[in-house]
């Protein structure tokens, strides 16, 4: 097989996307269909699901609350049934939690945190590991961290642990699943461009007393190459990471960041 072969996945693949109506989940659900991957996404707002399978009919799509384990079944059984079976499970779904001294977080905020960007992703693998280990395309297992999960992140806490304990659940699992040929990968973005990134921008400028402009050149000051990555840049880690190009690239926290150097 040509090398430039191996960077494109398998036509067909099924793939699963948690938290994936907008964004940098809205991005690789495009990029997998681009490729001939059969894509199911679901996402907490109703009337995003809406406009991606408007803008997309070939999605398949479904509502729910991530962080509750039944609607999370529900989105399984769904997509096991309207995709004949799973391939690959990339586990995007999660919050940016609140801004804030650890003292000053409240502990419904903490654990909204936790249960949105942790809990969520145990439960679609709990439910999702089993499809995956009956498939033999490739199977594979994509978690969504963040920069956040490899440097210390003062005022957001929240976010941090859960992004930590994910890169951890991803080298545990590898070690655990690649008996079974499936392969677990973390990416880690870095500050990605777009509204979502304007509001932490925003909440952190606000918490530390200085103004918007201000934050963002501190953002940029710590990254290497001195600017963000698009969501276009971590759509297509996942597609690497989803292709024969990777399969033997298992237990992983890639970064895709610029090199951002502190937080």
């Amino acid at each position: 097989m040509k090398t430039i072969d191996l960077l494109k996945p398998t036509p067909g693949l099924r793939v699963l996307i948690s938290g994936a109506a907008a964004g940098i989940g809205a991005a690789i659900a495009q990029a997998f269909l681009d490729v001939g991957a059969n894509v199911y996404v679901c996402d907490v707002d109703p009337a995003a699901i809406d406009k991606a399978k408007s803008a997309n009919p070939r999605l398949h799509v479904g509502v729910a609350d991530v962080s509750n384990r039944e609607q999370v079944d529900r989105i399984v059984d769904d997509a096991r049934s309207k995709l004949g079976g799973l391939d690959v499970l990339i586990n995007n779904a999660g919050i940016a939690g609140p801004t804030g001294g650890v003292d000053e977080i409240d502990p419904q905020q903490w654990e909204r945190t936790v249960e949105t960007n942790l809990n969520s992703q145990y439960y679609f693998l709990h439910r999702a590991v089993p499809l995956l280990k009956e498939t033999s395309t490739q199977p594979c297992i994509i978690a969504m961290a963040s920069v956040a999960g490899r440097l210390g992140y003062a005022f957001r806490t929240p976010y941090a642990a859960t992004k930590w304990a994910i890169v951890g659940m991803v080298k545990s699992l590898a070690v655990e699943l690649g008996p079974s040929n499936i392969r677990v990968n973390a990416i880690l973005p870095g500050v990605v461009e777009g509204e979502r990134m304007d509001r932490v921008i925003a909440a952190r400028a606000q918490t530390l007393g200085i103004d918007f402009e201000q934050m963002k050149s501190e953002y940029l000051e710590k990254i290497s190459l001195r600017r963000m990555v698009t969501v276009d840049d971590i759509a297509a880690m996942a597609l690497f990471l989803a292709s024969p190009a990777g399969r033997n690239v298992s237990g992983q926290a890639i970064s895709v960041d610029g090199n951002v150097e502190y937080l």
